[in-house]
This record gives structure tokens, C-alpha cells and sequence, in this order.
């Protein structure tokens, strides 16, 4: 992962630790369902912005590098490694 990228979902997972923090606060204080289906519903949309950074790190320089290397077998394998990760991810 390149450093840049790691700064940032670092960053963003630190704040996501804080919602969740949050979140456990307000089931331990007993809060309205409502807000707390809310906040889940925040943590879970920040998690996929996560996720869309490292998948698109991945794509510039993982995947990237083993196209422009030539190496067919490389290819394939990072085309196969990616085929199962989306089809996890959308599970």
C-alpha cells in the first residue's frame, strides 16, 4: 500500500473507532433504537469508503505493476485474486 493511502485509512479507521466507540456508548446508555441504527448505518458507509481506498490502491499498483511487468501468469492470478475479492465484497 502506498503511504499516502495508508495515511488516509489510517486516519479514516481512527475515526471510524471513534463512532464506534460512540455507538457503544449509546447502547450502553440505553439510547433510542432509531439513533443507533443510524450510527451503525454511518460506521458501515465509512468502512466502505475504506474499502474503496485500499481496492483502488490495489488497482493503481498491485494490479497495475503486474500488467505493465508482462508477467502473464502475474496477470492472471491478480485478475483471479480480484474476481473473488469483489465477489466477497458483494456478498
Amino acid at each position: 500500500m502506498h503511504e499516502v493511502t495508508r495515511q488516509k485509512v489510517t486516519q479514516r479507521l481512527k475515526r471510524i473507532e471513534g463512532q464506534v466507540g460512540g455507538l457503544l456508548r449509546m447502547i450502553e446508555e440505553n439510547r433510542y433504537c432509531i439513533d443507533m441504527l443510524t450510527q451503525i448505518s454511518a460506521v458501515r458507509a465509512a468502512l466502505h469508503k475504506v474499502e474503496e481506498e485500499v481496492l483502488r490502491d490495489h488497482l493503481n499498483h498491485c494490479v497495475a505493476n503486474a500488467f505493465s511487468s508482462g508477467d502473464v501468469t502475474d496477470q492472471r492470478h491478480k485478475v483471479e485474486e480480484l474476481v473473488q475479492t469483489l465477489a466477497r465484497m458483494t456478498r
